[in-house]
């Protein structure tokens, strides 16, 4: 079963002490009495219902009758109404005479509407009268309406008469008892017979939710909405998310919400748990048909018999159906194999950890269950803790603190609030502390349950190595090395996020909820609790660092990371890895290293060491299973490997600022991502990277010392993103760029490319390009391209740095030719055919003014034109432009129609003093943003713009209006 939001803890005992009670969640009941009474006073008052009314309060069913629960000096008529409706069941008793009572009718007529308005259940009971008599109005029920006919004549009074001839009909035709045919006519028997029925329909509770509903009815409420409970089709809805985050407990508060109105309803609780027992199947279809359809204990005998009973027997009842805790597709097919077993209009509602069971169901819509919101997690773990709805003061901050490290988990703040309930502060601050070193034993049992869960050791392996090595790093670098350690990383990574174990982030990191993560490490920590070094991972320093200095190793290890800062003495000898022939994952970030090593790591698949000591890579770490090298800021001077690394997918040596060449690509055939930035002596790269056919990423950012790359490279086919900013020395693109078919992106800032050729029109996956700063010349140095943004601009010498023409470019998003000394021949006649382009940066050119094709660019959202200081005009905008910057263009005298881009919100034009006209301006409905700080010659037109802008904003609310004009 899920931890509910709060539910009970075995620790708290004081409960009742509470000073006020959560109002998030409301679980009153609905109705006041058990059970309504209807009978005809002078047939059965004193005989009869008398012995019924005493049996059902002898039996503890709160039941209402007139005579007994009306106070002195109320609206009787009104009373009676009240009491129908706060009743959960009727009991109608038809005697002789009740059809002569008009306030029996009238008693009847209220009982049926809320049978369907609330669905009341409603028994009749034909006490020495045949049923037909009560349903077809014969026998003596025909004298009593021949006496209302006779007596209402008027129109309003025939069609009330007519409705009590209906709700006789409809009363009549329910499933009751008839005295004639049960218990042979004794009337103790039959009083028995009903009070059990009674009593078994009643058992059919409100359950309990939570002694503290925090946060409960917001999250009822989004269920309810998927439901669609005004549907009639069969619905089945899934609560999905991990273990303690309060499944459960939504789907209790739903039951509650929702039971009353269905013929029968079931929440089987805990089915994975009763699943695993001898004949689990077999007793949970018990459960659920007793439990729906009220009878004598059902026995089913095997699981088929069970599937074909529950479609046959509930294959017409509406009921509700609760399948608490499923792991396993099967325990769904026993209890709920297909939609067609149940009644129209039937809700299912399935919790579970694993998102995969619910999508093989075909559930017609899933609710993924998330924590709780900050303030909703201090509330409850503040009602645990002090019995209140906020921390006591002197406690505020340790709250906050052990709230931050449950991670708003609803199963962890009620186990550590109960368990801190009534403590010193001292011993809050030394539970804290335990608890980020050894995890609560009651939240590690319910948490493992997911992991022990997992279907085998390659997934269990997979989530241990998560945990302990790889949250927060990117999913595509994470898998082929998970792959590399033969765990099938594909699908046991996605079971891992269908059973809510991890999941990924917009930015593709693999993230894990603070506790999920401590479970995994807990696992491992509890295989040797007091050696360190027979667990199979080890993540923390200290005990990383004293069983390297100490060699004290095992074959048990598989993983190992420890990340030092630079300045340390951490020295380990030759001999350190002689025992860790099992080592897998390997991060050993600052550690030096004495010598060479010795000892072949044949199962290595990851080798993390930034600021790697050798001038060289020894042998004995070229683990033929190395999927990942990553030695950022090494010693490296050159990678001469000796061996074939067949299996290597990603090499990053950046910041390795001795080394001056690259290894021999052709013995790592498979390379997918190399990554060389700011390797500032490197001179040559190897001509065989022009032959790797998995290659799709390389970073040369910042190699001061290249000048080109070998012929071969431009040749390649699967290159997609190649980085070449601040390659100062770089000086040429040659024309077989076009030959780059997969090229999508292409940054060379600050590069000395005098020209880029023609045929890059032939990219045509290309959709970012960057060339900014890109004059032409290898003698402008970064210090003198920096101050040439702040000084004043000398007579340009204007490049050709473009070609004539873009077209062809139908994919391009992004270009950016910022600082590049472009006049207005310089660029391109067709920019504005290039359908894709959403920014555009031009800014620190020499161009007056711009093509006009710019309108044409549809998607262009970003145009940024800053410091053009020979600006004069803007041409016409695109439409749908939504930022325009064109600051510190001190020339421009005029922008074009503002109105045309309805969309745009941002306009930064300072510092423009030659500035006058702005038209269309006065138009926008859109802008929230405009800076004119320093536009000192605006006209008094454009001012009177300005300021109905500004009010037109203030009307319209928009905030963030700036403007800061002459």
């Amino acid at each position: 079963m899920t931890s509910s939001f709060s539910s009970a803890s075995s620790s708290s005992s004081s409960y009742s002490s509470a000073s006020s009670s959560p109002s998030s969640y409301s679980s009153s009941k609905p109705w006041i009495y058990d059970v309504f009474l209807s009978f005809r006073g002078e047939d059965t008052r004193k005989n009869f219902t008398d012995h019924l009314y005493f049996a059902l309060k002898d039996a503890g069913i709160n039941t209402f009758r007139d005579d007994n629960e009306l106070r002195r000096g109320e609206d009787i008529s009104t009373e009676l109404l009240q009491s129908i409706q706060k009743s959960r069941i009727s009991v109608i008793v038809f005697s002789r005479n009740y059809a002569n009572s008009r306030w029996c009718l009238e008693e009847l007529v209220k009982i049926m509407e809320c049978r369907r308005s609330c669905r009341q259940l409603v028994f009749p009971i034909f006490y020495d009268v045949d049923p037909s008599d009560v349903s077809e109005q014969t026998g003596s029920f025909a004298e009593a309406f021949a006496g209302h006919e006779e007596r209402f004549v008027l129109q309003t009074d025939k069609d009330m008469v007519a409705t009590w001839r209906m709700a006789l009909t409809e009363a009549a035709n329910l499933s009751g008892w008839d005295l004639r045919n049960v218990a042979d006519g004794h009337e103790a028997k039959f009083i028995k017979k009903i009070v059990g029925e009674i009593l078994r329909e009643l058992s059919s509770t409100y359950l309990f939710v939570a002694f503290y509903p925090v946060g409960i009815n917001p999250r009822v409420q989004q269920l309810n909405f998927l439901l669609n409970a005004g549907s009639s089709e069969v619905c089945i809805v899934g609560i999905y998310g991990m273990g303690g985050i309060g499944k459960t407990t939504i789907a209790k508060a739903m039951y509650n919400e929702l039971f009353h109105s269905f013929d029968g309803k079931c929440f089987l609780a805990n089915v994975r748990e009763i699943s695993q027992q001898p004949n689990g199947h077999v007793k949970l279809q018990e459960q659920l048909l007793f439990d729906i359809l009220k009878t004598d204990k059902i026995k089913i005998g095997n699981v088929d018999r069970g599937m074909t009973m529950i479609k046959e027997r509930l294959h017409s009842r509406r009921v509700l159906l609760v399948l608490d805790d499923v792991d396993k597709l099967d325990q769904l097919q026993a209890m709920a194999g297909s939609r067609d077993w149940f009644g129209s209009g039937s809700r299912i509602i399935v919790t579970t950890r694993d998102k995969h069971v619910l999508t093989v169901l075909g559930a017609d819509r899933v609710y993924m269950a998330t924590e709780m919101s900050d303030i909703e997690a201090l509330e409850l773990f503040s009602w645990h803790a002090f019995r209140t709805s906020h921390p006591v003061e002197d406690y505020k901050e340790l709250s906050e603190q052990i709230v931050d490290y449950c991670g708003r988990l609803p199963l962890a703040l009620e186990v550590i609030g109960s368990f801190l309930f009534g403590r010193r502060i001292v011993e809050w601050k030394s539970a804290l502390e335990k608890l980020r070193r050894i995890p609560d034993d009651q939240i590690q049992k319910k948490l493992q349950l997911s992991f022990d869960g997992l279907n085998d050791d390659t997934q269990k392996d997979i989530f241990l190595d998560i945990s302990c090595f790889f949250v927060g790093m990117d999913k595509e670098y994470v898998l082929p090395i998970l792959n590399g350690c033969d765990f099938f990383a594909d699908i046991g990574f996605s079971v891992l996020t269908q059973r809510c174990l991890v999941s990924v982030n917009e930015k593709n990191k693999l993230i894990m909820h603070d506790l999920l993560r401590d479970m995994g490490r807990e696992v491992v920590r509890v295989q040797s609790p007091n050696d360190p070094g027979r667990r199979s991972r080890l993540w923390i320093r200290e005990e990383v660092a004293d069983i390297l200095r100490r060699n004290m190793g095992t074959e048990a290890i598989q993983g190992m990371a420890i990340n030092l800062l630079k300045a340390n003495d951490m020295k380990v000898g030759v001999n350190v890895f002689c025992k860790l022939q099992n080592l897998r994952l390997l991060q050993l970030n600052h550690v030096k290293l004495g010598g060479g090593c010795e000892y072949l790591l044949r199962k290595l698949t990851l080798l993390c060491w930034h600021g790697f000591p050798l001038s060289f890579i020894p042998d004995g770490l070229y683990g033929e299973n190395l999927v990942a090298i990553d030695m950022r800021h090494s010693n490296l001077r050159q990678v001469k490997n000796s061996k074939f690394l067949w299996k290597l997918k990603f090499l990053n040596l950046s910041h390795s600022h001795n080394l001056s060449q690259t290894p021999d690509f052709s013995r790592l055939p498979h390379l997918e991502k190399l990554k060389l930035k700011d390797c500032r002596s490197l001179v040559e790269v190897h001509h065989s990277i022009g032959y790797l056919d998995s290659l799709v990423l390389v970073n040369f950012k910042d190699c001061k010392q290249l000048m080109r790359l070998p012929s071969s490279f431009w040749k390649s086919k699967c290159i997609e993103i190649l980085y070449l900013s601040g390659c100062s020395k770089f000086d040429e693109l040659p024309e077989d760029l076009g030959d780059l078919e997969s090229l999508t992106i292409l940054h060379a800032d600050d590069t000395a490319i005098r020209q880029v050729p023609s045929t890059i029109v032939k990219l045509k996956n290309l959709k970012d390009l960057s060339l900014c700063g890109c004059k032409g010349s290898t003698s402008a140095t970064f210090l003198s391209r920096l101050m040439s943004r702040f000084l004043p601009r000398k007579s340009p010498s204007p490049t050709n740095l473009l070609p004539p023409s873009f077209h062809g470019l139908n994919r391009l998003t992004s270009l950016s030719l910022s600082d590049c000394n472009l006049s207005d021949d310089a660029l391109p006649r067709d920019l504005g055919s290039l359908p894709s382009l959403t920014n555009l940066e031009l800014d620190r050119n020499s161009f007056q003014s711009l093509p006009a094709g710019l309108s044409s660019l549809l998607r262009l959202t970003g145009l940024r034109l800053d410091d053009n200081t020979r600006l004069q005009t803007i041409p016409a905008l695109p439409r749908n432009l939504d930022v325009l910057q064109a600051s510190n263009c001190t020339s421009l005298e005029r922008l074009p129609d503002i109105s045309v881009a309805s969309r745009m919100r941002l306009l930064y034009i300072a510092n423009c003093p030659k500035l006058i006209e702005a038209p269309g301006l006065d138009k926008s409905r859109s802008i929230s943003h405009i800076d004119m700080e320093g536009c000192y010659d605006i006209s008094n037109t454009l001012k009177n713009s300005l300021h109905k802008v500004f009010f037109l904003c203030l009307s319209l609310l928009v905030k963030h209006i700036f403007l800061c004009c002459c």
